[in-house]
């Protein structure tokens, strides 16, 4: 990482006392609060000092265990520094994100995703609906306590001619894996 680059990061911190950052295998990570994202990424996008004029990727990772639950991380990249730098978010279930589409194009999509897979929802997007499961699905997949069946299962019925929904019906019973007996079915 060069002084430069170390030094538009110190001012960063500087212009945003909100914010934490580190360094982990030469990219810099910055951490900070869903109120300050859209300065932040806007400042990261015009300041002559960073010039992250792409946004590479945006996803999100799920912490059940955290008051916390849901981290968001976008990927920018400084193509006139050549630098990459990723910002991490975290929010919960019932806090909404700020969306950064404005500022940046891409983020749509990627926002997008985020809301089918985690239900993390963005306010001020232009279109925020479904876009990978179908259009009754209940729930958000990349939850992890989402059932790994679903709840619902789609099959063709000869009766009414036509798609229909059912409740998951497991035709196999669990069973319980032991070292000792591997095949011994749950009573």
């Amino acid at each position: 990482m060069d002084s430069k680059f170390k030094n538009s990061i110190e001012y960063l911190t500087k212009v945003f006392p909100s914010v934490l950052s580190y360094t982990t295998q030469g990219e810099c990570v910055i951490i900070t609060t869903p109120k300050t994202l859209p300065k932040l990424v806007t400042f990261l996008k015009k300041h002559t000092a960073t010039k992250y004029e792409q946004l590479i990727d945006l996803s999100a990772i799920d912490h059940p265990q955290r008051k916390y639950r849901f981290e968001i991380v976008y990927q920018f990249l400084s193509v006139h520094y050549n630098q990459r730098l990723s910002v991490a978010v975290f929010t919960s279930e019932a806090m909404s994100m700020e969306s950064i589409t404005p500022i940046y194009s891409a983020a749509g999509w990627y926002e997008r995703e985020v809301w089918d897979r985690f239900g993390i929802y963005f306010t001020n997007h232009p279109d925020l609906r479904r876009m990978l499961t179908d259009y009754g699905f209940r729930g958000h997949p990349l939850r992890k306590d989402f059932p790994v069946t679903g709840f619902l299962e789609r099959r063709y019925s000869e009766m009414h001619k036509r798609a229909i929904y059912e409740k998951v019906n497991l035709a196999q019973e669990y069973r319980i894996f032991t070292l000792d007996n591997t095949w011994n079915l749950k009573n």
